[in-house]
């Protein structure tokens, strides 16, 4: 029977990849497969940590700076003893056969337009390791598809587009009830249209342009910030902490919204979209290739006025549907997302790709 491996930088709640791969231990382990999961830290009280063998890669008694590549040095030898077959990595190591590109320095550094330093420097050199080394080059996006091709020289046949798992038992709409209920816990009045704003890193997500975009605008529109505080609110923006169960902010919301400056991908938005919230999103984000039309409104990357003039035709649309249409979520989020989004699919096509990989060796 083949074992697989998982590379992670840890096994516990977070965000990226980090959540990705607790998805991979959830589908996989119903898929009935054996499991070596390799990280640095390891949360044992959740249920994921039970469905894998853990093996743990000490890094802490490094620099910072060093850890990555003491990881995936260190990776190589516990692999081989841990007997595993095929190893998918999602974390920046050298011997996956799967690679999981969910993001790219040499994007991101473009994208920001932040110039490289030694520290970069090292991360790129492993990245071009990763990509050389794998079998196949998992993409969680067509722009990631892209920057592959573009910035690492990937082979076209190495690549492979898979858009992430997404839960959707967690991330459905709920009846108008159910939603009105939600709007007085979050303090949303009424009249008000809430734009969401999920976010823990307010300049990357584009907190900036989105503000300056409201600026004097005469539309009810409420900015609701959710996760890290930003440096200030107003009677246009409003904190409304960390919302945990961040599928209640989606259904409470009118919209959610992302200005981005690098999204290689973004599942706020096909959470929210499964949510039946419609999202505004730059054209730069990964998942606009993943929702269908009728669910987004998208605007030029960077663009003040093109998302002043998105807001405004968005906010008009949905002022006009406002009573009419009390079933408008559940109506929305029918078909709008453009792929199969289940834990259990995606992780099917991974088994498909190592068995391959398995066989060809």
């Amino acid at each position: 029977m083949m074992k697989i491996g998982v590379s992670s930088n840890a096994l516990k709640h977070s965000g990226g990849l980090e959540r990705y791969a607790m998805d991979l231990v959830r589908g996989f382990a119903a898929a009935g497969i054996e499991l070596a999961f390799f990280a640095r830290r390891f949360d044992m009280s959740l249920p994921e940590a039970r469905m894998v063998e853990p093996h743990r890669i000490r890094v802490s008694f490094l620099p910072g700076k060093l850890r990555e590549r003491w990881f995936s040095w260190r990776l190589r030898r516990a692999r081989r003893a841990a007997g595993v077959d095929v190893l998918i990595g999602c974390n920046r190591v050298d011997s996956s056969e799967i690679a999981i590109c969910g993001g790219t320095h040499l994007g991101f550094l473009r994208a920001t337009g932040r110039a490289p330093k030694r520290s970069d420097r090292w991360q790129i050199a492993l990245e071009r390791r990763q990509y050389e080394r794998a079998s196949v080059i998992v993409a969680h996006s067509q722009l990631m598809h892209d920057e592959l091709r573009e910035l690492y020289g990937v082979d076209e046949p190495k690549i492979c587009v898979l858009y992430p798992p997404v839960d959707g038992a967690r991330f459905a709409p709920i009846d108008a009830a159910q939603r009105m209920a939600l709007r007085r816990r979050f303090g949303f009045a009424d009249h008000e249209i809430v734009l969401l704003f999920p976010s823990s890193s307010h300049e990357r997500k584009g907190l900036p342009l989105i503000e300056a975009a409201l600026r004097d605008t005469a539309l009810p529109v409420v900015l609701a910030v959710a996760g890290r505080p930003p440096e200030h609110t107003s009677a246009r923006v409003r904190y409304i902490g960390y919302v945990k169960d961040i599928e209640d902010g989606y259904r409470a919301a009118d919209f959610t919204i992302l200005a981005s400056k690098y999204e290689p991908f973004g599942l706020v938005g096909v959470e929210s979209a499964m949510c039946g919230t419609p999202v505004i999103l730059p054209a730069s984000v990964g998942c606009c290739d993943a929702i269908a039309p009728h669910a987004k409104f998208v605007f030029a990357a960077g663009d003040v006025a093109d998302l002043r003039a998105t807001l405004e035709r968005a906010v008009r649309g949905r002022l006009t549907i406002q009573q009419s249409q009390p079933r408008w979520q559940s109506e929305l989020a029918r078909d709008a997302v453009l792929y199969d989004t289940s834990v259990a699919g995606h992780a099917d096509a991974l088994l498909a790709l190592a068995t391959h990989i398995r066989g060809a060796n």
